[in-house]
């Protein structure tokens, strides 16, 4: 089976299909997008801007990217968060900003998302369990939100909250469950305000489908994917770094940081290589690439510290 099957597409290329149709006013109308008629009743186009920063290496499949997925408040198997994020709400939706900064508020989607235009970014995605895919997001910078709330001089990271609502998310209820709800993560403030780290709300041209983050999801591509925090309730700076869900679960396992190193193994794995998502079964693996082949961008971000032993 070859690597990839279609030719290098823009997110402002692609028919987004019915099911997201009905989703597609909000996007439009907060986020500024084009609207362009086509093919048919009801077929439109999402049009982001082409970003600087996306990589010229062809996007996984999209049907790869939508049912090859860790969400674990729908279920610890890759399958699960498709065929079990059904009934997810994403409409209405509030995003809370809040803690060490100037302008705290409590936003409906439709209000936090209205000063951005989206932007094609297509990214290298690592996975800590030794997999990767590219994916063709569209999203707008992380930067542009902390600038809007103004951060206090004290503010040194920013926090992330997930949705919590069992009655959802099958994979928050029951005697079994994979990790302590909500789901939260970190990033320190320079690497939250990086131009690569993006909030995204689409793909492949499409509103974000529910089982890869609907509505809003952090995504930060020189780390592994578990930092890339998915549906997103609560945005918080503080001054002490933040618990983060995986290092609670594991702290042995899974740093804060989480930057993609090929030389830190995880302790149960190597990470000196990884399997491409859609390249076959029997396909040589690919050799990983430090901060996921985003060095040049982001390495000054941790200079003089051990990598190591910050993991």
């Amino acid at each position: 089976m070859p690597l990839f099957t279609q030719r290098d597409i823009h997110g402002s290329e692609i028919t987004p299909r019915d099911i997201y149709l009905n989703r597609r006013g909000l996007l439009l109308g907060a986020a500024g997008l084009a609207l362009s008629a086509g093919g048919g009743a009801g077929a439109a186009t999402l049009q982001g801007i082409p970003s600087p920063f996306s990589t010229d290496e062809k996007p996984t499949s999209r049907e790869d990217v939508t049912s090859y997925n860790n969400f674990y408040e729908f279920g610890v198997d890759k399958s699960d968060p498709k065929q079990r994020s059904g009934a997810l709400k994403t409409s209405p939706w509030t995003v809370r900003v809040d803690g060490l900064v100037n302008n705290p508020a409590d936003y409906q989607l439709e209000d936090f998302l209205k000063p951005y235009a989206l932007e094609d970014r297509i990214y290298r995605h690592r996975c800590v369990e030794a997999w990767s895919m590219v994916v063709p997001w569209l999203g707008f910078p992380l930067a542009e939100v902390l600038k809007r709330a103004d951060p206090q001089g004290a503010a040194r990271y920013v926090a992330f909250q997930t949705l919590v609502r069992p009655s959802e998310m099958p994979g928050q209820r029951g005697l079994f469950q994979a990790l302590d709800w909500p789901y939260v993560e970190g990033l320190r403030l320079d690497e939250a305000m990086h131009p690569l780290t993006i909030l995204a709300t689409g793909l492949y041209g499409e509103v974000l489908p529910n089982q890869n983050g609907a509505p809003l999801r952090l995504v930060v591509p020189w780390k592994y994917g578990f930092k890339g925090i998915k549906s997103i309730v609560r945005v918080t700076l503080t001054d002490k770094q933040p618990p983060t869900s995986w290092n609670i679960q594991n702290a042995r396992e899974y740093g804060f940081y989480a930057n993609v190193n090929p030389q830190v193994d995880h302790p149960r794995w190597s990470q000196a290589n990884e399997r491409v998502i859609g390249s076959g079964l029997f396909a040589r693996r690919k050799p990983t690439l430090t901060f996921n082949g985003y060095g040049e961008q982001v390495a000054g971000l941790y200079s003089g510290l051990d990598l190591r032993t910050n993991f």
